[in-house]
């Protein structure tokens, strides 16, 4: 077929923003099964483990919320939300919604001297793969939120309150175009995330089964 033979420049697509890992999830989560929907929890919890590790945060939790949400929060020092010089949007933005953009790859000059996880890449992939996400930040005496559909956000990360806390909260609705049984294994999630509180020091981990809750949850 002479279509199959002209492999130019023509044929190299270019997928803006988070389309890659819409696109391609597997090669992002390993795939859209089972493991790779718990997968979306480790990579937002790597995160926050990752400053226990350099000794900014000592307490996580981790909420399985009504409707197939994970809501994960931490006592770190919170996403940086200031304007970042290369995408002259906010920094939070940036992370959320750039594919490799995070604070984890300088080395020394980082953010991280250690971290596990993708490396950055964790937060915009769990945000490409949610129907829904949201982050809130308290930081520098103010309460900053952005919300997202499908790894796009739905307007300008804005300060909503003043806060005397640090720390971040990430909200996120698994998209079910994506993956196809959307089932949280709460066995799985206790094992995992016990075995990473014996390999960080200092760090509580809590996790909270809310599926069946009707009450309001803040």
């Amino acid at each position: 077929d002479e279509k199959e033979k002209n492999y130019g420049a023509e044929s190299i697509q270019v997928l803006e923003g988070l389309e890659p890992v819409r696109k391609r999830p597997g090669m992002y989560i390993g795939s859209t099964g089972v493991e790779g929907l718990h997968h979306l929890i480790w990579e937002i919890f790597d995160n926050s483990r990752d400053e226990a590790m350099g000794g900014f945060c000592n307490h996580i939790e981790v909420a399985l919320l009504p409707g197939s949400q994970i809501r994960v929060v931490d006592n770190g020092r919170g996403i940086p939300v200031d304007v970042h010089k290369t995408t002259k949007v906010s920094a939070l933005e940036t992370v959320m919604t750039t594919l490799h953009a995070g604070g984890k790859f300088g080395g020394e000059d980082s953010g991280y001297k250690v971290s596990g996880g993708l490396h950055g890449v964790g937060a915009s992939v769990v945000n490409a793969l949610s129907q829904y996400a949201k982050v809130i930040v308290h930081k520098d005496g103010g309460v900053h939120m952005q919300d997202y559909v499908r790894g796009k956000q739905k307007g300008k990360v804005k300060k909503v309150d003043s806060s005397e806390r640090h720390g971040t909260i990430v909200l996120f609705d698994p998209d079910p175009e994506i993956f196809s049984e959307i089932k949280f294994n709460w066995n799985q999630i206790v094992a995992h995330l016990r075995q990473q509180a014996y390999l960080v020091k200092g760090v509580e981990i809590n996790i909270l089964d809310l599926r069946e809750y009707t009450g309001k949850i803040d």
